[in-house]
């Protein structure tokens, strides 16, 4: 099991900028503003030679009511109950203030290894800070800058031996295997739960307007309270990426922030932080598109959903807070009604109502992406392809621009996720949108790839005469020519 290290403090003492460093890669926000991080964020860190898992914590508050800021705090102090280990960070140019004794007499309750650090030490201006931070009496403090990576070599003296002592502590509390008694099915079930821990996972995002319901709806799928809810709109600042087994599949959840139109975003970190839910639909096999049951299907959830199509992604659209439902079965038929009608670019793509705060529906939100990612890695023969085009053209021939037919030659698969076509075909140019709608959509019902983006790419065949344009040699030309060789 990897050694966990939760990096807690005050708000903005730079917590996120060590996770980032510590991650390799820029994972959390960052901003001046304080609290920006509100959710726990974990990713697999490396300091020098030591690997272990780095856990981005809400800023510590005082509240301890059901308040927003009671909500981070009992998250946070979660997140110390789970550590191996906690790394409690001051603000080096602030000194020791009454919040951090507060939190320091906490965490020497509730962690069994503290390790104090006094961060933005890159300045003379920091020495005092330091030396305050021996007052806290949880060890001598660690003077280092998460911004330009000062002090990285203390940190990792103060965490080899933790990890060190945790490694040899699994080692020696290991089970004790008879390997003469291990009987052949025992083997091929430890082979396939293998098969399914290394399993890529499957990559999904959920997204939607704030309010919707996505932290709440993860939460359910996880069966525990791992994401900031509550009734405030907007909680999620930045997309957090959960690896779970749902069902006997492999996934990596991205909860995202709550999208707005682009006109009422006005402040930076609202930015930041559309642009990380943004990222994770770029980098998703499925995206979950969560509409609000009471107000589906408004402007931002159809710009959401094309967004999604053109980036090539398998998309579900799941209809959240239907147990509050009463009419559903005609809710159900206008939900379908408009789904049709306003994206027929997902046409086809599952439709599923949900219940992120009872856990209903839950089984058909799982078989509906597993579905859509089936479509999205569809293959088919050129074979195949090919019979079916010379139907497609025998019931619809194509237009004739200027009198002259378009000829469609052969057709091949380029490519998967989204599936990709490439019709060779004369006058690629002059082919009308309305023809590869045309096509695209007798793939959808001919193949069954029903909602998955499809791309269709036609190209013209071309001459390989390489003499074709060339101007032709002139009697002089040639003469010259002949004289030369003859020489």
């Amino acid at each position: 099991m990897s050694f966990t290290l939760a990096l807690v403090g005050r708000p903005n003492v730079g917590k996120s900028t060590l996770f980032n460093r510590l991650v390799g890669k820029r994972l959390a926000l960052v901003d001046d503003q304080p609290g920006v991080t509100r959710d726990l964020r974990e990713g697999a860190a490396r300091l020098g030679d030591l690997e272990f898992t780095v856990i981005d914590t809400a800023g510590l508050e005082e509240a301890t009511d059901d308040s927003l800021q009671g909500r981070m705090r009992r998250l946070t102090e979660r997140a110390v109950d789970m550590a191996d280990a906690c790394l409690f960070m001051l603000d080096a140019r602030t000194g020791v203030t009454p919040t951090d004794e507060v939190f320091a007499d906490i965490l020497r309750r509730r962690s069994a290894h503290v390790i104090v650090a006094a961060n933005k030490a890159e300045s003379n201006a920091s020495e005092a800070g330091v030396i305050e931070a021996y007052g806290l009496g949880l060890g001598d403090p660690i003077a280092l800058s998460g911004e330009h990576g000062e002090g990285m070599g203390d940190l990792h003296a103060a965490l080899a031996p933790l990890i060190e002592a945790a490694d040899q502590g699994a080692e020696d509390t290991g089970p004790i295997v008879d390997l003469d008694v291990a009987d052949d099915e025992e083997d091929q079930e430890a082979d396939a739960g293998a098969a399914i821990t290394d399993a890529k996972p499957l990559q999904v995002a959920v997204v939607g307007r704030p309010n919707a319901g996505k932290s709440t709806l993860i939460n359910r799928i996880l069966g525990e309270d791992r994401l900031l809810t509550g009734p405030e709109a907007g909680i999620t600042r930045d997309a957090i990426s959960l690896k779970i087994d749902w069902a006997g599949t492999p996934m990596r959840i991205f909860d995202t922030a709550g999208m707005r139109k682009k006109a009422k975003v006005q402040e930076k970190l609202e930015k930041l932080s559309v642009s990380d839910g943004l990222r994770a639909v770029k980098f998703a096999e499925v995206v979950v598109v969560l509409l609000d049951a009471a107000i589906p299907f408004e402007q931002q959830d159809l710009r959401i959903a094309d967004l999604a199509e053109r980036e090539g992604r398998a998309v579900v659209v799941a209809v959240n807070k239907w147990d509050v439902e009463e009419d559903r079965q005609g809710k159900l038929k206008a939900l379908k009604d408009a789904f049709e009608r306003l994206l027929p670019q997902l046409r086809g793509a599952p439709l599923v109502t949900v219940s992120a705060r009872t856990g209903r529906g839950l089984d058909r939100l799982h078989a509906a992406i597993l579905k859509a990612h089936d479509v999205w890695n569809r293959r088919v023969t050129t074979a195949h392809l090919n019979r079916w085009l010379e139907g497609m053209v025998a019931a619809h021939p194509p237009p004739a621009p200027q009198g002259k037919r378009i000829k469609l030659r052969y057709m091949t698969q380029a490519k998967t996720r989204p599936p990709g076509f490439v019709v060779m075909c004369s006058h690629p140019d002059k082919m009308p949108e309305s023809y590869k709608r045309y096509l695209v959509n007798g793939l959808r019902a001919d193949f069954d790839m029903p909602g998955t983006p499809i791309r269709l790419t036609l190209r013209g065949q071309g001459d390989k005469n390489p003499y074709k344009g060339r101007k032709k040699a002139g009697p002089s030309k040639l003469r010259k020519h002949l004289e030369g060789r003859r020489d």
